[in-house]
């Protein structure tokens, strides 16, 4: 989770990769996967295909990001 001005602007990122290598990313921003890949172009088509794993994916923002924003601020904010 990304919190831009504090709480102004909440991006979710989640970043899949192998072998220290990225091959698929989730932009809370762009609201779908994006393959870095050849083989996480396909990772991304397929889970994109998936309509309630998408909705999921979406709402992690106001459910994780929101959720644990409490829990995070007094060991970021305060170092």
């Amino acid at each position: 989770c990304h919190f831009i001005n504090g709480t102004e602007h909440v991006r979710y990122v989640e970043r899949h990769s192998y072998n220290r290598e990225q091959f698929v990313h989730f932009d809370s921003d762009a609201g779908h996967y994006v393959g870095d890949t050849p083989f996480g172009e396909i990772q991304a088509r397929y889970w994109n295909s998936q309509q309630e794993f998408m909705e999921y994916k979406q709402g992690q923002v106001g459910t994780f990001c929101w959720h644990n924003y409490d829990v995070i601020t007094p060991f970021l904010v305060e170092r």
